[in-house]
């Protein structure tokens, strides 16, 4: 048998390997597992579906003991982007990974025939995730979450505080084309560009450029440090659901989406841990360090030389820092099986 790796560390707030453990401020669990074993554990992931408001929404989980955890993928992604989490995860954990209604294999209703200014807004992935935890997961839970899947947590957390006991948010997207992050006089031409892209061909067009394999590589690329890590696999797993019909509008509404929360105005009850690959281009770690001031912000731990997505870029990393903060909000004494409801949480 291998060895394990060596142990992940925080030190300073920077997460480093290959060295001794020390007085770190966040302990993390030293055991990371080799790859084989990931693949062999892959196995007993469990893929199933979900109505949600009449629609189809796919999930998988692993697991059958343990706090629950719920992971919340990114714009454009789906839950196949936790696939080197969820079954390291699951060895301790009851964990789900959702894919956004819109996204991946769920369905991606047209928002033209719902007669509804915004359908794929925040508070709509929120009000399906805390459902989710109501109906299925059927306990209050651990949001982990990446890019605007973590806008989603925390909106879920705000609109019902008792079902989340705790967020893992892995670069939140800072919405830096928010209208309110534009000077006053852009905004005008930013709205009249995003009608343009929704109301004509030209956004369709845009759309099939994009949903290329070449072009979904490169954008990976762009987000990703280790470059090694952009496979074949990653590729098809991104740009697969995104050839489904009804993909093109989904991802036009959501480009066009520049209003709404900002993180800032979601601050929840629940403790928060960030985490933030330090090479993102996207989500300038500089500006996104501003997060760790907040008071239900425990920590914010730096990942060093990863970029916009960690789960997968650095799972060795990652899994470490959610099950040490899982930890410690989720002692042995107080795991229970339990139901949510929007009222509260009662043990059975």
């Amino acid at each position: 048998m291998n060895p394990p790796p060596p142990a992940a560390n925080v030190t300073n707030g920077m997460l480093e390997e290959n060295e001794e453990p020390g007085s770190a401020s966040l302990s993390l669990f030293t055991s990371l597992r080799p790859h084989c074993h990931i693949d062999k554990l892959i196995k007993s992931k469990v893929l199933s579906t979900w109505k949600w408001r009449d629609y189809s929404i796919r999930y998988q989980y692993a697991g059958t003991s343990g706090p629950a955890l719920v992971l919340v993928h990114g714009f454009g992604a789906n839950s196949d982007h936790w696939r080197k989490n969820l079954p390291v995860l699951a060895e301790s954990h009851r964990v789900y990974a959702i894919d956004l209604i819109g996204y991946g294999y769920s369905d991606k209703p047209n928002p033209e025939n719902l007669q509804l200014k915004s359908f794929y807004t925040f508070e709509t992935w929120a009000s399906q995730l805390n459902d989710f935890c109501t109906e299925i997961v059927k306990d209050d839970a651990f949001f982990v979450c990446n890019s605007i899947g973590g806008l989603v947590g925390l909106q879920a957390a705000v609109m019902v505080p008792l079902i989340c006991k705790g967020i893992i948010l892995l670069n939140i997207s800072l919405r830096m084309l928010h209208i309110k992050k534009q000077p006053w006089y852009a905004r005008p031409l930013i709205k009249s560009f995003q009608t343009l892209l929704r109301n004509t061909a030209l956004g369709k067009f845009f759309f099939r450029i994009v949903a290329t394999p070449d072009s979904v590589r490169n954008i990976l690329c762009q987000c990703y440090h280790d470059t090694s890590q952009v496979t074949d696999e990653l590729v098809k797993i991104i740009l697969e659901p995104g050839l489904d019909p009804g993909a093109a509008d989904v991802f036009l509404e959501f480009i066009c989406y520049s209003e709404g929360p900002l993180p800032e105005e979601l601050l929840p009850q629940c403790p928060v841990l960030v985490g933030w690959g330090d090479k993102d281009p996207w989500e300038p770690i500089d500006l996104g360090r501003a997060y760790g001031q907040f008071d239900c912000v425990e920590d914010f731990v730096v990942l060093p030389n990863v970029g916009h997505c960690p789960q997968d870029e650095a799972p060795h990393l990652v899994n470490p820092l959610v099950e040490s903060f899982v930890a410690r909000h989720a002692p042995s004494s107080s795991i229970a099986t339990g139901t949510v409801c929007y009222e509260g949480w009662y043990p059975v």
